[in-house]
């Protein structure tokens, strides 16, 4: 086969939710691992992998106990400036990995660190340990691990699982350190007026709307763990009445909020639509008695929308290295007037629903899957004259590398409203330079 496997939107709604195409799901068959993979699989790379994710905690450091091929590739995070003396290595070798020797290491490894910061003047208060797939096969009992080495430092010692094997399981490596970075939080009295953010690593842009209309109906503290100035202030997000759930990922950790600290949740989605973003803020509106008053907002969003539809027909190539669901983009992008080409991402259960709408609105976009091998042989297709391809991603900006790329993948999230004014404004940018 010398051309890369693809589904057209129709094709994929007719055979339904249960019946998505083996060359869709990842580990039914070998994997590409493209320039364009490589961006958001390896945890090394850029965005929040489970090294970076792990020290979201206030004052945390992190030992990563791995084979040197595992530890080598997070020198690229060492070198931003906030993880300076944050990361440290306890490197197996063969006769570790064979026998299991280096679990004895790690108390010891864990004290010689703190004792060492400590006389720099920047004794830690967490200690992550992050261990990979080695540790996965050997059947490690990491929790049993941390709690030696808790006893060797008197500090809270915390693993994190950097395990590639468990990506397509029940608790993958993203939804587990999500709930490990909470769990140092203690129940405490709540507090009616303040409200804690799940889902991501960073802060949202601070002109998102969602903290206007949150301080519109009473809330005067907004807790997320990236705005976290210390241990202290950390550990105030128990003295929230509820919490929001802005991604899937952080439904484990929600669930634990629940049950450890009585505070129930509400998930949100991060939508591109703008009516499903306004039908979003009734429906929470509703849950809470309240009405949010977000017209200004939604009008804002729709004059950004048709300010880039004067930049003439645009064509859309959308991949999901992205601060975005790719087809629910791909359906609001189309709801917008836009065309869109293609769509270089995983299709779950989940996101269905949007491929089925999508299907009766732009039924020939094509869906391919980054991780096929047959996207080696992917060639670009000839544009319509007086029309622009926009690839959204950097994965898709690899397969067009001589268009118009907005990435889309900045550390600091996008939401609601604001989130779509930006990428009006970002692709507009990017196609009048």
């Amino acid at each position: 086969m010398n051309s890369p496997v693809f589904f057209t939107a129709r094709e994929l709604a007719e055979r339904g939710r249960d019946q998505i195409p083996a060359e869709l799901i990842s580990n039914t068959h070998l994997i590409y691992s493209s320039p364009a993979t490589l961006a958001f699989n390896s945890p090394g790379a850029e965005g929040f992998g489970v090294k970076r994710a792990g020290l979201a905690v206030p004052g945390s450091v992190m030992l990563i106990v791995s084979p040197g091929c595992c530890g080598r590739n997070t020198s690229m995070i060492s070198d931003m400036p906030q993880y300076h003396d944050r990361f440290f290595y306890l490197t197996m070798d063969e006769t570790d990995v064979v026998t299991g020797r280096h679990l004895k290491k790690i108390p010891g490894a864990v004290k010689e660190i703190v004792e060492h910061l400590d006389g720099l003047g920047k004794k830690p208060e967490v200690v992550m340990i992050c261990i990979t797939c080695v540790d996965a096969l050997l059947g490690t009992d990491m929790e049993r691990v941390c709690r030696r080495a808790q006893e060797e430092v008197d500090l809270p010692v915390l693993p994190c699982y950097m395990y590639a094997l468990t990506r397509e399981g029940r608790k993958p490596p993203m939804v587990h350190v999500r709930q490990s970075i909470y769990s140092l939080l203690e129940p405490a009295k709540k507090k009616g007026n303040v409200v804690d953010l799940l889902g991501f690593f960073a802060p949202l842009y601070d002109t998102s709307e969602l903290y206007t209309l949150l301080q519109s109906i009473g809330i005067r503290r907004i807790h997320e763990i990236s705005r976290c100035k210390d241990l202290a202030e950390y550990r105030l997000m128990a003295e929230a009445n509820f919490a929001l759930v802005l991604g899937p990922e952080a439904r484990a950790a929600a669930e634990d909020f629940d049950r450890k600290l009585k505070i129930p949740s509400i998930e949100l989605t991060r939508f591109y639509d703008i009516d499903r973003i306004r039908s979003q803020y009734r429906a929470l509106g509703q849950v809470l008695g309240v009405t949010f008053e977000d017209e200004a907002y939604y009008q804002e969003a729709s004059s950004s929308i048709e300010t880039l539809k004067q930049n003439g027909p645009l064509r859309f190539s959308i991949g999901e290295c992205l601060n975005a669901d790719s087809f629910e983009l791909a359906l609001a992008l189309c709801k917008m007037g836009f065309a869109v080409d293609e769509i270089f991402g995983t299709l779950t259960e989940e996101n269905f629903r949007y491929l089925k709408q999508l299907a009766q609105i732009s039924p020939d976009t094509k869906v391919y899957s980054n991780l096929h091998p047959t996207m080696i042989y992917y060639q670009e297709e000839a544009l319509p004259e007086g029309e622009t391809l926009v690839a959204l991603g950097k994965d898709a900006g690899y397969y067009h590398p001589g268009t118009v790329c907005v990435p889309w993948n900045s550390d600091t999230q996008p939401y609601g409203y604001d989130g779509v004014k930006r990428l009006m404004e970002a692709i507009k940018k990017e196609v009048t330079k």
